[in-house]
């Protein structure tokens, strides 16, 4: 199991530059875990693409749908203490430090490329690039 940020769930499903890079970490653990805040960032992603005529509403409703099966079972609720405590001494946002309290409940990974949170968190995040290679 691999804990994924919102942008790697977003890219497996909404085809960009970086949707070949993620089908590759996909291959290599398809049992992705996230945050419940996934759901809330992932939605507003794809009402930013709506907005910017890159989605119709339709086909959004689909992509969260299936988004939504996909990490059904992998989906966590993290501890504001725990959460709060790792934002406080990294100085990464209270977001990025629920997927990282995912990945320390886990024991797993977690897989994102926020420079802020690679540098904090070295040993346990980890790029797609250097994920998708090992």
């Amino acid at each position: 199991m691999i804990v994924v940020d919102t942008n790697l769930l977003v890219d497996a499903y909404v085809p960009r530059a970086r949707t070949p890079l993620v089908e590759a970490v996909l291959a290599r653990d398809p049992q992705w875990a996230a945050p419940l805040l996934w759901r809330s960032e992932f939605r507003n992603v794809l009402l930013r693409l709506i907005a910017d005529g890159l989605l119709h509403l339709a086909e959004a409703l689909r992509i969260a749908d299936e988004a939504e099966r996909r990490m059904r079972g992998g989906e966590h609720q993290v501890v504001s203490t725990t959460v709060l405590r790792l934002a406080a001494a990294s100085g990464c946002t209270a977001y990025d430090c629920e997927f990282v309290a995912v990945a320390q409940e886990t024991a797993s990974r977690f897989v994102t490329s926020d420079a802020q949170v690679l540098k904090a968190f070295r040993g346990l995040a980890i790029t797609p690039e250097r994920f998708a290679r090992q």
